[in-house]
């Protein structure tokens, strides 16, 4: 919604937040590695220098908060792209339905709720095409560069076990198998989003 009013400075804005998309996943999984090192990471000096905290913290004390780690990172990089659709559909938005809603009375919030997200509707729905199509291939890169024990990791996501199973482990029947299941999964999740997506294909202004 700020990106699309205009402001001084809105380029930069957009610039800035297409910044993590314009980079590779293995950049921006280095990157994040090294922010949340224990010994000289960015985020325990920042804290340390502003004073909210008396010693360094081990932001990976626990696979547990690993995968937390990874989970940020998985939709740290989403954000562009999620943000430019939502975006593009605002744009597309007819000002007519915006100059009756003032006419009529309503307030901010009841044209976000009676235009906006009706309109963007569609974009939602792509949206949840294209995360559940890659729901279930998490980025290897940002898992394998972000762990600190790989061969205990209890974090691993389906990429990492096959590239466990079948190179490190030699097993690629095996490998083969959880990929074809994953393949499956896949699938039924994607037939499952087409379904929710048809139903809310037209969209009526309230």
């Amino acid at each position: 919604l700020v990106l699309n009013e205009k402001f001084k400075g809105r380029k930069i804005a957009r610039s800035i937040i297409v910044f993590p998309w314009a980079t590779s996943l293995v950049v921006q999984a280095s990157v994040w590695n090294y922010i949340i090192k224990y010994e000289y990471g960015n985020l325990n000096n920042i804290l340390l220098n502003l004073g909210i905290i008396k010693e360094a913290i081990n932001w990976r004390s626990s696979f547990q908060i690993e995968f937390v780690w990874e989970c940020w990172v998985g939709i740290f990089v989403t954000i562009p792209f999620v943000c430019f659709t939502v975006l593009s559909g605002l744009q597309s938005i007819d000002a007519t339905y915006y100059e009756a809603a003032k006419v009529d009375g309503a307030s901010v919030f009841q044209r976000i709720m009676n235009i906006d997200i009706p309109a963007l509707l569609p974009m939602v729905i792509l949206n949840l095409i294209m995360s559940a199509g890659s729901l279930m291939n998490v980025g290897f890169e940002k898992v394998w560069l972000l762990q600190t024990d790989l061969n205990k990791a209890t974090s691993d996501v389906i990429a990492v076990y096959v590239y466990q199973q079948g190179i490190e482990s030699a097993k690629y029947s095996y490998s083969t198998a959880v990929s074809l299941f994953n393949t499956a999964i896949n699938l039924i999740l994607l037939v499952v989003v087409n379904m929710i997506s048809k139903k809310v294909s037209d969209v009526d202004f309230v």
